[in-house]
């Protein structure tokens, strides 16, 4: 799909040297790295998902959608700019909340939990920016940018998934989780929400239309299911 080789060398230099670094900061994490904050939660997260995760995730993204803009699908002022009917997403929102919410739908129990708070609200706030600058707005975006047909806009949405999924494994293995994820199938909901952003940015040409998706997902776990 990637057919200028510079790019294409670009592409994988970044993917290890990004994966490498977000995987050495939550090995920094999992060796208690925030402990001098006293466990602040409220800290930790405005360092971590407003500060580290700006300077790995969105800088980076920002340089190279920019450099590379004659390779994107969408140009970076063009992703900030296009406009979008609210008809034409709604549907995907509500789906989005039924299906997050189906658990809570079925217990009835719509308390919202003990762990939501300020150090939630502020990842809610940035993660979704973070995220879709780096797996939609850059290596979506030059990945779907000669799919010339749905069937390849699917393979380039499906490998997006996958590189969505396996970046969230050093935080998975740090916290003792990794094994359960998938023996649970919980990975699958990492594949079918990144597929669920990635057919947003592709259909809408907008980078906050599947920002606003992930925000309102993040907020709604962490409010009725935790996390």
């Amino acid at each position: 799909m990637v057919k200028n080789k510079k790019l294409l060398f670009t592409l994988v230099i970044y993917f290890v040297l990004f994966y490498t670094a977000w995987a050495g900061f939550g090995w920094l994490i999992a060796n208690h790295f925030f402990d001098w904050t006293g466990n602040n939660e409220i800290v930790i997260q405005i360092i971590r998902a407003g500060i580290v995760k700006n300077i790995v995730w969105t800088l980076p993204a920002f340089i190279l959608i920019k450099y590379f803009e004659n390779d994107c699908y969408i140009g970076l002022k063009e992703m900030f700019t296009t406009k979008v009917k609210i008809v034409d997403v709604l549907p995907v929102f509500i789906l989005c909340i039924i299906y997050t919410l189906a658990g809570v739908f079925r217990t009835g129990d719509w308390s919202i939990v003990d762990s939501f708070g300020w150090s939630k609200i502020i990842i809610v706030l940035t993660v979704g920016i973070t995220e879709e600058m780096v797996f939609r707005g850059w290596l979506l975006n030059v990945t779907v940018k000669n799919a010339d047909t749905e069937w390849k806009q699917w393979v380039a949405i499906f490998i997006n998934a996958v590189l969505f999924l396996t970046i969230h494994f050093p935080i998975w293995l740090y916290e003792g989780v990794f094994f359960r994820n998938f023996q649970s199938f919980a990975f699958t909901s990492i594949i079918i929400l990144s597929c669920m952003f990635s057919w947003l940015f592709v259909k809408t040409k907008n980078i906050l239309v599947p920002v606003a998706l992930h925000m309102l997902y993040d907020l709604l776990v962490f409010m009725f299911i935790g996390g």
